[in-house]
């Protein structure tokens, strides 16, 4: 028999969190109490779950005993302050932020990767990785356990949906505007994002490489438990609202080939591929990620410059798979532990 578990959610206002609660809700996940926390000004206000409307309630002046699971999704600040605090208090944290992400006292998982990571949390606190490491690594792992992964080459093209709510605003709008003839004005990002491509992601390292391309490096590394992987990343922001794309090249340690890899994939938990050698037969986030849970994955072929090559398309709706869904599958994982 499962026993229904106190859940806070917080952040519950955001994107990320308005999609944990429809993901609970759908996967009809067992609910005692639920507490939605978020900043000062967003309390009192309300919040569909399921049936019902549930009152968003001050993170600041929450107590949190008695809480067993709190999804956090409300930046990498507030998660530092107040997730330890939840931890203290019993319960087990779930961060979408990377805050601890880098820690090794705390697990960075991906469900259908590295669940058994789980299992060793000594600060109650587990990391969700980034979006992009995720719906990559989904795609990857069973490559890499069959075959070794040698160097990862990898560009992405990620929807503005992962910069928040503003940059969703700000596509809307220059995009309006300038169909009506008007200049774009940037505010979110640095320059004009509408009917642009922008190789930007986070803030510069000294490298030249940017923090989220380093992300990739690094949560690569610790996921699939490998230091020796070498990941070469570009990221890209495109006008596109909701879903990430990325074109993957991969050199394993011994010769696998596109015809093994998508014979692996198409058994893999998580994906779905879709590669049809003719128009339309390979997934976008527009006709396939978007509101879905899949990692989707086409142009599966053999990399004709590199003799242990292999070349992906990758595609996932990184708001859902990318962020919430993994949560909510985490939180499935303590509440197996649980129950066992």
């Amino acid at each position: 028999m499962t026993h229904p578990v106190n859940v806070a959610i917080v952040g519950a206002t955001g994107a990320v969190g308005e999609t944990m609660l429809k993901i609970l809700a759908e996967r009809e996940f067992p609910i005692g109490q639920l507490h939605l926390l978020a900043s000062e000004r967003s309390a009192g206000d309300k919040v569909e779950f399921g049936a019902r409307q549930v009152v968003v309630q001050d993170l600041a002046a929450f107590d949190p005993a008695g809480i067993d699971i709190a999804l956090f999704s409300a930046g990498g600040s507030v998660s530092k302050e107040y997730a330890p605090k939840f931890a203290a208090a019993g319960a087990v944290v779930i961060d979408n932020s990377s805050a601890f992400r880098q820690d090794d006292d705390v697990p960075l998982v991906v469900a259908e990767v590295n669940p058994e990571a789980m299992k060793q949390r000594p600060r109650g606190i587990v990391a969700n990785p980034n979006c992009s490491t995720m719906q990559m690594l989904v795609a990857l792992a069973p490559i890499h356990r069959e075959a070794g992964i040698e160097r990862i080459n990898v560009a992405t093209y990620q929807s503005v949906s992962g910069t928040g709510r503003k940059a969703l605003e700000e596509l809307g709008r220059q995009t309006a505007g300038m169909l009506n003839f008007q200049d774009p004005k940037p505010e979110v990002y640095p320059v004009q994002i509408a009917f642009n491509v922008i190789p930007h992601g986070g803030d510069f390292c000294d490298n030249g490489y940017t923090t989220e391309e380093m992300k990739l490096v690094w949560e690569t590394r610790k996921i699939l438990g490998d230091e020796s992987i070498q990941v070469n990343a570009t990221v890209v922001r495109v006008p596109v609202f909701y879903g990430h794309s990325e074109a993957v090249h991969i050199e394993t340690r011994e010769k696998i080939g596109a015809a093994r890899v998508r014979e692996l994939l198409q058994s893999a938990p998580g994906v779905e591929v879709v590669d049809e050698r003719e128009g339309g037969g390979y997934p976008t986030p527009v006709t396939h990620a978007s509101g879905n849970d899949p990692v989707y994955v086409g142009r599966i072929r053999d990399d004709i410059s590199h003799p242990r090559g292999v070349s992906l398309w990758v595609v996932a709706d990184n708001i859902r798979k990318g962020a919430a869904l993994n949560a909510v599958q985490l939180a499935e994982l303590v509440l197996a532990e649980r129950n066992a």
